[in-house]
C-alpha cells in the first residue's frame, strides 16, 4: 500500500510537463523501440520502452531524460532495467493500480456525501 510519502513523489514527478509526457507516452505505448542489430542474442523487451527512444521526441539531451526517468523511476511508477546495451523503462502497473484505488475511493467518498459539502442539491 502506498503511503502518503509514495504518493506526494508521484505527484511531484508528475507535476512536470515532460515527466509527465514521457510516462503517458510510455504508458500507452507511444514510443517504439528500435531493435539494436549490433548485440546480436541480447534480450530484448518487446513491450518497453528504450531511455533512447524517448529522448529522441525531446529537445533535451540523454542525461536530461535520463534525470526525469530517475524521478519517475524514484516515485515508482515506471520500471527501469537494462538488457544488453539498452535501457528499458516500462509503467509500473501496480502503482498505477493502487493510485487508481484511491482515487475511486475519493470520487466514490465525494458522491456518498456531497451533501456535507453542498447542502441539500436534490432541488438541482
Amino acid at each position: 500500500m502506498l503511503d502518503m510519502e509514495q504518493k506526494r513523489k508521484i505527484f511531484k514527478a508528475l507535476s512536470n510537463e515532460t515527466r509527465f509526457m514521457i510516462f503517458k507516452n510510455v504508458f500507452t505505448g507511444g514510443y517504439t523501440c528500435s531493435l539494436d542489430n549490433k548485440k546480436h542474442g541480447a534480450d530484448v523487451n518487446p513491450i518497453a520502452t528504450c531511455v533512447g527512444t524517448v529522448a529522441e521526441h525531446f529537445n533535451f539531451s540523454l542525461p536530461t531524460i535520463s534525470a526525469h526517468i530517475k524521478e519517475l523511476k524514484e516515485a515508482k511508477i515506471i520500471t527501469v532495467e537494462k538488457k544488453g546495451n539498452k535501457v528499458y523503462i516500462e509503467p509500473n502497473i501496480e502503482t498505477i493500480r493502487e493510485m487508481a484505488v484511491c482515487f475511486q475511493t475519493l470520487v466514490t467518498n465525494f458522491e456518498n456525501h456531497r451533501e456535507l459539502f453542498f447542502g441539500d442539491i436534490s432541488g438541482y
